[in-house]
């Protein structure tokens, strides 16, 4: 079963997304808006969402599709909050490919070539259709706005059943954002740059707890470029928080280091 180079990075950077978890955890109940609230007040109460951990573990089964193929593997993603991401992809039980995502870089190898990749995010960023760092991709996973909302400007409207934020910057990257009522959790984000004919959704359908946190059983995630869409399903088989985990990540003998330059 053959994956190239850029797929492999993708789901491995990209599939930490769930699906439908099987885990006992108990579903959070959503609330359906039907008052206005401004802007600032559900933003406030977004980020009153418990997201306090010291690690994650996650073992996934994960679908990527773009137009030319399909593949499904099985994944093992470790978190240590604000410092390391380590995911595993494997195929038929073997290891296919590792990446260790961190503040500083992304590294990735992959076995099928031989290779590995050692950079920043701007690759991940150009695939995704926006810009990344390692506190987005952190907070894409665990369900909270990709960035900061209390840092920016957004007016607020109700859109079945969900309250709607809109970005008021105007920077050539539009960003809307949808939430529940019951706690504000994030249900949808939209990132596009029409100019540039990048744009990313990600969809959040439910919730559960995960004592003591509360975290997304489903994300999808549709990224259309220029050349193409992509779209990316993980289905979580067990989730586990605060446990003591190990990163370990080293590039076997003999690879070799490729530099990419895909627009």
């Amino acid at each position: 079963m053959r994956c190239s180079v850029k797929i492999l990075f993708a789901m491995a950077l990209l599939q930490l997304v769930m699906v439908s978890c099987k885990s006992k955890a108990a579903v959070v109940k959503e609330g359906k808006a039907k008052e206005t609230m401004g802007a600032d007040s559900i933003i406030a109460q977004h980020y009153l969402n418990n997201k306090n951990f010291k690690t994650l573990y996650i073992k996934a089964d994960a679908h990527y599709q773009d137009e030319n193929r399909s593949q499904n593997v099985n994944a093992e993603i470790k978190i240590k909050k604000d410092q390391t991401i380590l995911i595993s992809i494997r195929v038929l039980g073997i290891t296919m490919a590792k990446a260790l995502i961190t503040p500083a870089e992304v590294k990735y190898y992959e076995k099928i070539n031989g290779q590995y990749f050692e950079g920043d995010y701007s690759l991940l960023s150009r695939w995704l259709g926006t810009d990344l760092d390692f506190s987005k991709m952190q907070n894409l996973l665990i369900g909270q706005a990709i960035d900061d909302l209390r840092q920016g400007s957004f007016t607020s409207s109700i859109e079945e059943t969900l309250y709607k934020l809109i970005d008021n910057a105007s920077n050539g990257t539009s960003k809307t954002y949808y939430f529940e009522s019951g706690k504000s959790m994030v249900k949808k984000q939209i990132i596009s740059q029409e100019t540039q004919g990048r744009s990313v959704q990600i969809v959040y359908p439910n919730y559960s707890q995960f004592n003591p946190i509360d975290l997304p059983t489903a994300i999808f995630i549709d990224a259309q470029q220029p050349k193409g869409k992509v779209t990316i399903e993980v289905d979580y088989k067990a989730v586990s928080v605060d446990e003591d985990l190990s990163f370990p990540y080293s590039v076997p003998e003999g690879y070799e280091r490729i530099f990419i330059n895909e627009p």
